[in-house]
Order: C-alpha cells, then sequence, then structure tokens
C-alpha cells in the first residue's frame, strides 16, 4: 500500500500546472511531431516517436549471412539457420542434427562421412552427437556443377572433435534451400607424425589420415613440413592453426580467396579455383615481403598467433573505399569469455592488415614465449585491432523510461557483413548473449558506417530500419548514455555512463571535452586529447521503447565510443519519475528481503526509513516469525532527492510467517489432476501456452496406476502459489515422447522475467537442465533424459544453493541460484510456459515440499517406480 505526503501532493499537483499546456500543445502537433525531419526544415527534430517495436529473433550462432531473392539468410553453427525479410525479424528454418532429414544436408551423417571420418561424429568431444561448426554461404557463379552448369550456393563447413582437431569441407546446391551435397574434405589440423588417439576416441591422428597424402602423391609438395610438428612429434599448433571458421570472399580483380583459423597459430588464407572450389595450396614455404609465414599446405598467415584468441576471420573488399577489410573476433564465446569484434584493412587481399594506429594484425615475434598451448586467459594482444563492440549496458536506472535493466550485450562475435548493392549501406551480422541471461544466444544486425578516415563504425542499437539523415544541432544538444568500447578482452561489463553535449560545444559529465557536428550527419568529439569521428544517428532504443539520438565514432587509435541521448527532463520531472519507477511487488505477503534501491537515473539518491527494525530494516532484511507464530507488520518511508527536489512515500507491509516443513502439494495425475493433499485446488488444462484456452489430457498406463499423457499442444495450469519461499523441493517422474529445445516440464514464475523450468532438453548441448531466468542461472545435467522411458527428476533449493538430481543420483549442485518465489502469487504450469513448444509425453506424481529434502529423501522418490 503507497500512501503520498503532503509534500509530494503539492509538488505533483505544480508539476501538473507546468506540463499541461505542454501536453495539450503536443497532443495538437501529434502528427508534425510523428513526421520525419526534411532535409529542407531545420527545426529541431523533438522526440519524432513511431510506434513500438516488436523484434522476431532467432538463435543462430556464428552467422554467415546471403540474401537470395529478397530473402536474407543466416547459417551457423549446430547446422542451425533463420531467415528473414527486412534484417530486423528472423525465423530459424533448420532442425539441427537431424539425421535422416536433415534440413541443410539430408542424411548427415553419410553425406558428411568424409569429413567425419576426420572428426565431429560421435568423437572425443562430440562423443554421442555431431560438432559441425561455424559455415561459410556464398553464391558462386562460376562453379561447374556435375551437370555441366556453372554457378551454386556453396557452404564450407567445420567439423571438430576437440580445441585442435578440425577439418573444413565444402557442399553445394543450385537451391538456396538445399540439400547441399558434399564435395570434399580441404583442410586438416590437429594431426601428428605417428599414431595417436584423443580420449573417447578410435581417430588414427597420424597426418597419413588427411588428405596430405594425396597431394603429396599429386605433386602439390614433396613432403610434411617437417615444422608442422613438435620434437615429440604431436601437431604444433603455436605455429599452425585450428582448421575452422572458414570465410570466402572475391577480391578486386574476381579472384577467390579462403580465411580461416581459430586461436592457435592464427589466421590463414590461400586461393581458391572458383571453378572447383579446391584450394590452391603454394605448395612451397616462404615468407612475405613483410616477414610473414607462408607454409606448403596452411597458406599465408595475415593474422594471430602464438596461442593467443583471434578467430572468426571475415574478409571482403569494399568498393567505396578501396580497402580490404579483415574482421575477427578475440575472446571467449561463452558469456563469461569476453568474445568481442575487431577490425583490420588492407590494400590487398593477403595483406598486411593494419588496425587505425598501424598496429599489425599479424602477432609480432615478442609475444611468443615459445609455447606450444592456447593462451586462455593472456589478453596481451588486446592492443591490436579496431575494437568495434565488447560486452557493454546502456544501463536503464529506476526512472527511465521502459523496463528490466536496459539494453546491452555479452560477448557478441564471430561476425560475417552484407553491404547492400544498391545503397551501399552496410551491415554487421553476428550472434550475442546478453547481460543476465546466462548462455543463451540470437542473432544481431547492427548497422555500419565509414567515417571520415575510411574505419568502419558500428551504430549503438540493432537495425530497426533506420537511415543516415541530416540531423539539428539543437537535437544533438542534451545528455547521454556513453559507452567506451576500450581494448581490454575482459568478461567484465562495460556501463553506460552520463555525458552531456552542451551547447557551447563543450562535453560534461564523466568525460571533458569538446564536440561538433559536420556536414548533415557527421561527429566530431575530442576527448582526454583523442578525437573521435563518427555519425550522429536516430535510433531505436529497444529497452525504453523511444527513438532516440546516437552517436558512434572512432579515434585514431582504434577507440570506439557510443552514445544514446535520454529524454529532456528537469529535475521535479526526474524525481516524480524515480519515486513512480519504485516497485516493491506484493507486500501483503512479503515473504523474502526487499530490494531496496538507493539511487535513480542522473545520480537521484534514494533513503528508506522504518517503523520496526525487528520486521524490517533499512536495508530491506525481513525476519519472518516462526511456524506457528503471527504475521507482523510495519511501515516504509523512501524518500528521493535530487539536488534541492525532493519527495516522499510509504509502503505498508506484512511479513508472513514461516510455514511448516513438509509436503505441500502432491498431484499423482493419476486419472486427474488432483491436489491429494487438499492444500491447493485442482489444476486446470490449457492449450500450447500457460494462459490460453484448450487443450487436453489424457491418462494412459504408468508407474504407480495411470500417468498424464501431454499431446505436445496442451499442458496444466496449476493453482498460484505452490512455493513462496527460498527453502523448498520438486519432484516428478517424466517419459518424454518427442524431446525439443526449451521445451518445460514443470514451470513456476514470480512473473515473465524471474522463473525455474525444468527442461528435458535445454539449450546448451541438449542437456536436461534446470533453467532459471532472467538473473540466468544453467544447472545441467550432463546428459540428456531419454524418450520412451521413465526418468525421475528433482530438485532441492536451501538459501541459493541448489542441488539437481536425476533418478536419485546428484548431478548438479550450484550456490547463488536466484530467489524467485518472492510472493505468494507465483505462477505454476506442467508442460507448458509463456513462449516455449509444449511438452510431449507422459509425466506423473509431482511433489512439492516446504524444505530442502535429504538425498536419501530424494533417492527414497527416485526408487518408489514399479
Amino acid at each position: 500500500m503507497r500512501k503520498g505526503s503532503v509534500k509530494k501532493m503539492t509538488f505533483v499537483f505544480l508539476t501538473l500546472l507546468l506540463i499541461i499546456p505542454l501536453t495539450v500543445l503536443a497532443a495538437n502537433s501529434k502528427e508534425e511531431r510523428n513526421s520525419p525531419p526534411n532535409d529542407n526544415n531545420n527545426k529541431p527534430h523533438l522526440d519524432y516517436q513511431g510506434d513500438p517495436i516488436e523484434f522476431e529473433n532467432a538463435t543462430v550462432h556464428d552467422p554467415s549471412i546471403i540474401k537470395v531473392d529478397g530473402m536474407f539468410y543466416v547459417h551457423g553453427s549446430h547446422i542451425d539457420g533463420a531467415k528473414s525479410e527486412d534484417l530486423i525479424n528472423w525465423t530459424n528454418f533448420t532442425n539441427g542434427y537431424t539425421t535422416p532429414g536433415n534440413a541443410v544436408y539430408g542424411d548427415l551423417s553419410e553425406n558428411l562421412a568424409e569429413s567425419f571420418e576426420w572428426a565431429g561424429e560421435d568423437d572425443a568431444n562430440s562423443a554421442g552427437s555431431f560438432a559441425v561448426w561455424a559455415p561459410e554461404i556464398f553464391w558462386n557463379e562460376h562453379y561447374v556443377n556435375e551437370d555441366g552448369t556453372t554457378g551454386a550456393f556453396m557452404m564450407y563447413y567445420s567439423v571438430s572433435s576437440t580445441y585442435i582437431r578440425s577439418a573444413i569441407g565444402y557442399a553445394v546446391s543450385q537451391d538456396i534451400d538445399g540439400p547441399f551435397e558434399y564435395v570434399d574434405t580441404i583442410m586438416y589440423s590437429g594431426f601428428y607424425d605417428h599414431e595417436a588417439y584423443d580420449n573417447n576416441s578410435n581417430v588414427n591422428k597420424h597426418y597419413e589420415n588427411t588428405n596430405i597424402p594425396d597431394l603429396i602423391e599429386d605433386g602439390v609438395f614433396d613432403e610434411p613440413n617437417p615444422d608442422w610438428f613438435t620434437e615429440d612429434g604431436r601437431y604444433n599448433y603455436r605455429l599452425y592453426t585450428n582448421s575452422i571458421d572458414a570465410n570466402l570472399f572475391f577480391d578486386e580483380d574476381g579472384t577467390l580467396w579462403m580465411t580461416y583459423g581459430s586461436w592457435a597459430g592464427g589466421i590463414f588464407m590461400l586461393e581458391v579455383d572458383p571453378a572447383t572450389g579446391q584450394l590452391k595450396y603454394p605448395g612451397e614455404d616462404g615468407t612475405t615481403e613483410d616477414g610473414r609465414m607462408i607454409d606448403r599446405y596452411f597458406g599465408t598467415k595475415i593474422a594471430g598467433g602464438y596461442g593467443y584468441s583471434v578467430e572468426a576471420p571475415y574478409a571482403l573488399y569494399d568498393e567505396q573505399t578501396g580497402y580490404y577489410f579483415l574482421y575477427v573476433t578475440y575472446g571467449g564465446l561463452a558469456a563469461d569469455g569476453g568474445y568481442q569484434m575487431r577490425v583490420f584493412r588492407s590494400e590487398n587481399p593477403e595483406g598486411p592488415y593494419v588496425d587505425a594506429a598501424g598496429a599489425p594484425a599479424y602477432f609480432p615475434d615478442d609475444l611468443d614465449d615459445g609455447t606450444v598451448r592456447n593462451k586462455v586467459g593472456d589478453q596481451s594482444h588486446s592492443v591490436f585491432g579496431n575494437k568495434l563492440m565488447g560486452n557493454f549496458l546502456f544501463e536503464r536506472k529506476l526512472g527511465d523510461p521502459g523496463s528490466g535493466i536496459g539494453y546491452g550485450y555479452v560477448s557478441p562475435g564471430h561476425n560475417s557483413v552484407y553491404t547492400d548493392p544498391d545503397t551501399g549501406e552496410r551491415f554487421l551480422v553476428f550472434h550475442t548473449r546478453f547481460p543476465e541471461r546466462g548462455e543463451l544466444h540470437e542473432v544481431r544486425v547492427h548497422q555500419m558506417f565509414m567515417n571520415n578516415d575510411n574505419w568502419p563504425v558500428v551504430a549503438p542499437y540493432r537495425y530497426a530500419g533506420e537511415t543516415l539523415e541530416k540531423v539539428n544541432r539543437q537535437d544533438v544538444i542534451g545528455e547521454y548514455k556513453f559507452i567506451n568500447h576500450g581494448t581490454e578482452v575482459t568478461s567484465a561489463i562495460t556501463t553506460s555512463e552520463f555525458i552531456t553535449l552542451n551547447k557551447d560545444n563543450t562535453i560534461s559529465g564523466s568525460v571533458d571535452g569538446t564536440w561538433k557536428t559536420t556536414g548533415h550527419n557527421r561527429a566530431e568529439l575530442t576527448i582526454d586529447g583523442s578525437t573521435y569521428d563518427g555519425v550522429f544517428l536516430r535510433q531505436y532504443d529497444p529497452a525504453s521503447e523511444l527513438t532516440v539520438m546516437t552517436f558512434t565514432a572512432m579515434s585514431n587509435d582504434g577507440i570506439a565510443i557510443w552514445g544514446s541521448k535520454t529524454l529532456d527532463r528537469t529535475d521535479e520531472e526526474v524525481v516524480t519519475d524515480v519515486l513512480n519507477d519504485i516497485n516493491l511487488g506484493d507486500l501483503t505477503s512479503v515473504v523474502s528481503d526487499l530490494n531496496l534501491p538507493t539511487e535513480g537515473t542522473r545520480n537521484t539518491k534514494i533513503s528508506w526509513e522504518t517503523s520496526d527494525p525487528s520486521v524490517i530494516t533499512e536495508d530491506g532484511v525481513i525476519t519472518r516469525p516462526t511456524a506457528g507464530e503471527e504475521d507482523v507488520s510495519a511501515t516504509l518511508t523512501v524518500t528521493v532527492t535530487k539536488d534541492d527536489i525532493t519527495a516522499t512515500e510509504t509502503y505498508d507491509l506484512t511479513v508472513l510467517a514461516y510455514g511448516e516443513a513438509g509436503i505441500v502439494a502432491h498431484y499423482p495425475l493419476n486419472g486427474d489432476l488432483e491436489d491429494i493433499t487438499g492444500n491447493f485446488r485442482n489444476g486446470e488444462v490449457t492449450g500450447d501456452r500457460m494462459d490460453n484456452e484448450g487443450g487436453k489430457i489424457s491418462y494412459f498406463e504408468g508407474q504407480f496406476g495411470q500417468a498424464a499423457y501431454f499431446d505436445g499442444e496442451s499442458g496444466v495450469r496449476l493453482p498460484d502459489g505452490l512455493i513462496s519461499s527460498d527453502t523448498y523441493s520438486v519432484s516428478l517422474w517424466l517419459n518424454p515422447e518427442r524431446l525439443t529445445d526449451f521445451t518445460t516440464s514443470f514451470f513456476g514464475a514470480r512473473d515473465n522475467s524471474n522463473w525455474v523450468s525444468l527442461l528435458p532438453r535445454g539449450p546448451i548441448g541438449g542437456q536436461t537442465m534446470l533453467w532459471s531466468g532472467e538473473q540466468w542461472y544453467d544447472a545441467n545435467t550432463g546428459t540428456t533424459i531419454p524418450t520412451g522411458e521413465w526418468s525421475h527428476l528433482a530438485f532441492t533449493v536451501d538459501e541459493g544453493t541448489i542441488i539437481v538430481y536425476l533418478n536419485g543420483e546428484e548431478v548438479f549442485s550450484g550456490t547463488d541460484f536466484p530467489n524467485i518465489f518472492t510472493t505468494t502469487q507465483g505462477s505454476f504450469s506442467l508442460g507448458v510456459n509463456w513462449w516455449d513448444i509444449p511438452y510431449q509425453g507422459l509425466m506423473e506424481d509431482l511433489q512439492i515440499y516446504e524444505g530442502a529434502l535429504a538425498p536419501e529423501e530424494i533417492a527414497g522418490l527416485a526408487q518408489q517406480s514399479n
């Protein structure tokens, strides 16, 4: 319950008197405000706003883009793919490693069998599945098909079984929709000069099992290069690379090239025969004029080396600038790996490639310590390359428009680039993870622009159809959220700070300097003695759902900066917005500590007072009465201050006593949806989402009598409030008929941003897992439960400690599990949630407990089957 003070009411009344005329004026000028600016009109753009955009997103790792007949396609790792008509909304169209009937390769196992002889199918790290990574898709009008016609879509894919034993092969199709037919495997890595085997592998790693003997027999070169091997005959990946991440491009003269490589010895390049797709191996060793390696087999080294993180090369010729640009990614691809995109350029396809400061893409010898290893955690190479984008967050603070934590990415990388042949517009296409969302990743597209030094700068927000237009100086003036991407390779997230572009062309706030506009939209900012050149651009901010002024610019040292303009507001408006944005949830039945904010947007201060510290402290820590005692109440008072403006609000709350430990709900699912404890009402059948009508639940023979059958189009909505504690246990039996990614069996949520979901098949390697969002937490079991068999799944939560059990055995334990059920109004369901494909198969005997069951108690539940 909220009660405003007299001071607050007076303040709001005065504020209304001030803004009513503006509101009326805005209403009368709606048509004018919603008209984009005219190049012949010097009036300020003001806050032109369109309708909110609902983006459709797709999951594709390492996307390679192509446009065919008005449709954009991206192909990526694990045979994922998506398509879009506008680069804004994406739909997945592949079926992963399904075989036979694979959407891209038909019979995957048979089609790519020659590549899989070396790596990637039920072998070492890919045991039990496949590992097909990072394909490149492109149209080659010169390719000669088996029927004598010319022109084909070509897919250069990678197979991999370890961090170094990999191969690149290619397949072709005359139809973009495939199937792509295997042609050859053309580049190997990870081979030895003697017989050797990896763990969980039957593959002999002797180089005689690669294509090298055939090349020797064909006279391409006489013998293996002895430098390929260490003194003890192992693969020398200090100098030579992991054969993965192929990229192909035509140069200015129409010559076809392939770049490839990951970590290890760096990035290499070879010429390709466009008629056959085969590599033109150099045949002999040498050195470029600037001292780079040329190897008889691997080609010319163009970037990286000595085990440092550099992968995902994407090279292309840019007709407008006359340069060849080489995009690469540093860091590790996981959410904590610091994945980030860099760019170099050259006047020649084979290099040398350099960054804005003139530093080479090919790492110098002083980074070589002589060891053969991948230098995970060593970021000595971070000073090389223009860092286009790393981890960032345009932070949404209390009082800012929108909802959530803001807009940002974690580990964005492995990009391709699309250049519109008609407009010249450039688009950076990549995958990214997100702050507080674990390993979930999606495709993103950002527009790029060339600055005055012909270096690409990336728009701060995802592409939403914006174009580079004339901007008015008055629209540029104001406060911005500011990001400096720096040079670090780090898992830390760069969080926005506040700066102001003042009317007198100075910059104040977190940094000091000057700014100016040149031309219609060019941006020049001088900060701490460095000049950054780029553009001003109006973009849609998905967090606030507003169109805002932004800037993107880069310094002569290759440092990228971004800005996103905030709303123009008075201090009074800021205080009001902060106060109105405070949401403490349902205070009539508090069961966990409250998160009491202490800072709002624009450095607004927030302080709290309590009427009874024994109930709740000023820091939000509650004391729950023990089981059997009465509930207790208190009042919180909040004060919001910005400079001389202050406002207050009060909140009455009730803290509930603990419930008795033990079972609180038991749904046997034995012919009905009854809770046999009598504590909760029956479950209700739903359609394909937990709030949809319709659906049907049938019953068939199970382990304890009848079991509920879910048909893949239906679910069960359980009563609200089944769990309202941070100490609980859930037990359930599953017999899935079909496994689909993200499909839930048991689902519970405080709201659509805070939930737990028990997934028979999760998004990380297809493992069965307990997943929580959006304080993302992945509790993986290390395996996938089978179809057609009963499996017992259970998990316990004890004040942040999570343990997951499979068939009575502990398979995961961890700490810092989020406290989801901080309300008595949580939503619960079986087989469905608000988003994903429903569960298909049998389910029975759901039990929910107050308190964390002991391992022996879980084992007892798992041993109750017939």
